[in-house]
């Protein structure tokens, strides 16, 4: 599929979401939207499984329910195969060409059908990956319609639309996953602040992408050959993991991902799944990051604590949180200080650093205030800073995101450093203007990448500052204290000036003359 047919695909399917989601909110028709695209991938993947297997060419007239249902003998002995080969189990009436078939004879069994195939595959599939994967799809909910017939008729409407858009389209390789991300992207737009929880901007992604696919020690242009892994502990939907992937060719060992809100939880498996990434690959778990939930970041011995290569993240800018007496004492937060109640920010970086390997390299967005906040915060950056683990400092222009209008910035942090110099980069007002959103072009990306990774000064946008210079300013980290951004006033050539200013007297002279000559032909009072 060419680079045009993709973005008309993805173009096409947003047209049917806007079209048909009516009066629903976009946050509540993405979650059938894109579960739908995703039942569509298992199948597809699914049948043609089959199709190889029993080396046989299904199509609408022959398709391979009929087979099933004249075939009950042979489906068992088939199925057993498809687990072992795909990790997961589809029953033939749950497929997505039988409700797609349902859905044009618009039978009142498809509601039911479709409702009994999310169950199965959470439950029964054999894929642990699925479990609680539909959790949030309420096809009962008086938002589809008053009664089961109405319910019954949209859904039918959603799955003719959908099937008929992506009729004609070579579904292969990313191509499907990266339609979900489009759409993801463009629920995130009319989701407001919403989308803070779920969606970073691509153009942000691609930046905290490249910055750790580079090696820790950065001091060439060749980026690592692989990554045994990698985690996203705030990971939304997922996009930012997958960028990651993109970036380094999928030569990762495993990704982690954790996530607290159950829906976006649910996005970032589907994400997964829809761009290949096998259930072997990765683990996404949901729980908060904040109360450390999860039970492979709890291992008290340090010759079997989890560390990463690579570690990205977007969490809740300022998130309010409450931690308990038996905070200080936690092994993340113990050498630094805790965070304070009113913004949880280095208490995500400080979780994420504590898995940090050696190597490894971090990349974390943050609110400005991170950068120069007083009591708890700046004791928590002197620490980073006396230890050397803070490398970079990126400013990013206002008014990026979705779900705030806020200027952030992105640290980088690493445990290899061996310069003392921090890198400043002040991209602040290297964007393009949009109506709603601003953003960062091609050409600004690349900048603010290539200035990380070539540790350049350049007047006005970056600096290597020394650490005696920050330990001046009281550790106080803001970009304009590094970087001054104030342009050089003009010279002015007070000659130049004067003879401008002579001339255009001298133009006007002129003028007067031959104005009044017409009026005083006219026989009119002439101008002094």
């Amino acid at each position: 599929m060419t680079a045009q047919e993709q973005e008309q695909l993805a173009r096409t399917l947003w047209s049917i979401a806007d079209k048909l989601r009516g009066a629903m909110s976009a946050d509540d028709f993405r979650d059938y939207m894109l579960s739908f695209l995703f039942l569509r991938y298992l199948s597809t993947n699914y049948e043609e499984a089959a199709q190889k297997v029993l080396g046989m060419r299904f199509d609408e007239e022959n398709s391979f329910v009929a087979w099933a249902n004249e075939n009950e003998e042979d489906i068992n002995l088939l199925e057993t195969q498809l687990k072992r080969q795909l990790h997961y189990l589809i029953k033939p009436q749950f497929l997505w060409s039988n409700i797609v078939s349902l859905a044009k004879k618009q039978d009142n069994e498809l509601l039911n059908t479709l409702q009994g195939g999310f169950k199965f595959i959470e439950e029964e599939s054999f894929q642990s990956t699925f479990r609680g994967l539909f959790s949030e799809i309420n096809l009962t909910a008086d938002k589809l319609g008053r009664n089961y017939s109405e319910r019954n008729k949209l859904i039918c409407e959603i799955v003719e639309e959908i099937a008929n858009g992506m009729h004609g389209y070579m579904l292969d390789g990313d191509v499907l996953g990266d339609a979900y991300e489009y759409l993801i992207g463009q629920f995130a737009a009319g989701s407001g602040k919403k989308a803070g929880e779920f969606y970073t901007p691509q153009q942000i992604s691609s930046i905290l992408s490249n910055i750790v696919t580079f090696p820790c020690q950065n001091n060439n242009s060749k980026k690592r050959k692989g990554l045994e892994n990698i985690l996203d502990f705030a990971c939304g939907s997922g996009s930012l993991l997958l960028n990651v992937r993109k970036e380094m060719g999928k030569n990762i060992g495993k990704i982690y991902g954790q996530e607290k809100n159950i829906t976006t939880y649910n996005l970032a498996r589907m994400n997964m799944i829809l761009h290949g990434v096998k259930d072997t690959e990765f683990e996404i778990f949901q729980g908060d990051t904040l109360k450390n939930e999860w039970d492979i970041f709890n291992e008290t011995n340090p010759a079997k604590k989890i560390t990463f290569d690579a570690i990205v993240a977007n969490p809740p800018f300022s998130y309010r949180w409450e931690p308990d007496s038996s905070v200080s004492t936690d092994f993340r937060f113990a050498e630094y200080g805790v965070a304070p109640k009113s913004a949880a920010d280095f208490a995500f970086l400080l979780h994420g650093f504590h898995f940090l390997g050696k190597e490894g390299v971090m990349a974390i967005v943050l609110p400005h205030g991170v950068l120069f906040r007083g009591g708890a915060e700046e004791r928590i950056r002197q620490k980073l800073l006396e230890d050397n683990n803070i490398d970079t400092v990126i400013g990013l222009p206002a008014n990026l995101f979705y779900s705030t209008s806020i200027p952030v910035c992105i640290l980088v942090l690493k445990k290899c450093r061996s310069d003392e110099n921090v890198l400043f980069i002040n991209a602040s007002d290297h964007f393009e203007k949009g109506k709603r959103q601003n953003r960062l072009s091609v050409d600004n990306i690349e900048k603010i990448i290539s200035t990380y990774r070539e540790r350049k000064g350049e007047d006005r946008y970056s600096r290597l500052v020394p650490q005696k210079e920050i330990v001046e300013n009281g550790y106080n980290l803001n970009i304009t204290r590094y970087i001054s951004t104030d342009k050089d006033e003009e010279s002015i050539d007070l000659a130049d000036v004067h003879a401008k200013l002579v001339a255009v007297e001298k133009d006007i002279e002129n003028a007067t003359k031959e104005h009044n000559t017409f009026l005083k032909q006219l026989g009119l009072k002439e101008l002094p």
